[in-house]
């Protein structure tokens, strides 16, 4: 019977090679996907918890292993002569920035880089506007780290006039050239004095959204099968009625 059905499949090399490098490629990538929805899952019960926790103090964010949402208490003064304003940020179809400024904490002598939220940026011509308060102020913020990336500078910031426009970031390169001993996440304002529009979404896209891609490409995946195994046992009958017409054609 085996031997019966390999005779009628004839797909052709040409095709076999095709379908060998695409099907390995279009199941990883719904496996991918699925691997990427439960990260997010992940991410997302870890800001729960999070949520529900209390507030740390600054002084113990040194010595945490998983600082990720994690909400932290600060009480300081923040640096209006170095903030960085960090384009290409949308809100509700507008464009803008976010703004994110040094805030020396007093309680553990460190310096945090904060993000107060969104600006609107519509005029290119002129630079956003923005306050910064000159007191003490007590915030709550949370620690963001981005899931499976670090951060990039866009440009050598070195000797660039603040405040500075950038795509991208790395705070340790930014409290190396100030000489500063500040902290490697970015922390975003959850409410306090100077903040501006907050509300980030905990993942860009949900684990739903990720389980719909990996539907598409595992549906690619058996489509490209059953197109091969169809024209592999058509293209076999294809030959054989070609060859009985032409046995008939009249010399």
């Amino acid at each position: 019977m085996y031997s019966s059905i390999a005779r009628r499949f004839r797909p052709g090399w040409l095709p076999t090679l095709v379908v060998m490098a695409l099907l390995p490629l279009l199941a990883s990538l719904g496996v991918w996907q699925l691997n990427r929805a439960e990260e997010k899952r992940q991410l997302l019960a870890l800001d729960a918890e999070h949520r529900l926790a209390e507030p740390i103090a600054s002084a113990q964010l040194q010595g945490l292993q998983a600082p990720a949402f994690r909400r932290v208490l600060l009480r300081g003064q923040f640096d209006a002569e170095h903030s960085l304003m960090l384009d290409n940020r949308q809100r509700n179809g507008r464009v803008g920035i976010e703004l994110l400024q040094p805030f020396h904490d007093q309680a553990s002598d460190l310096w945090l880089l904060v993000n107060r939220g969104w600006l609107p940026w519509q005029d290119r011509r002129t630079p956003p506007h923005f306050d910064t308060p000159a007191q003490v102020v007590n915030l709550e913020a949370w620690v963001y780290v981005p899931p499976g990336a670090t951060y990039q500078l866009s440009a050598d910031p070195i000797n660039q006039p603040w405040p500075r426009l950038v795509t991208a970031f790395d705070p340790s390169a930014m409290w190396g050239e100030l000489g500063r001993d500040g902290y490697g996440h970015e922390l975003r304002l959850t409410s306090g004095p100077g903040a501006y529009q907050l509300g980030w979404p905990v993942v860009a896209l949900g684990p739903e959204q990720h389980i719909g891609y990996a539907v598409q490409w595992f549906a690619m995946t058996l489509t490209l099968a059953g197109l091969y195994l169809y024209f592999g046992f058509h293209n076999k009958k294809e030959k054989r009625h070609g060859s009985g017409h032409e046995s008939t054609r009249p010399v």
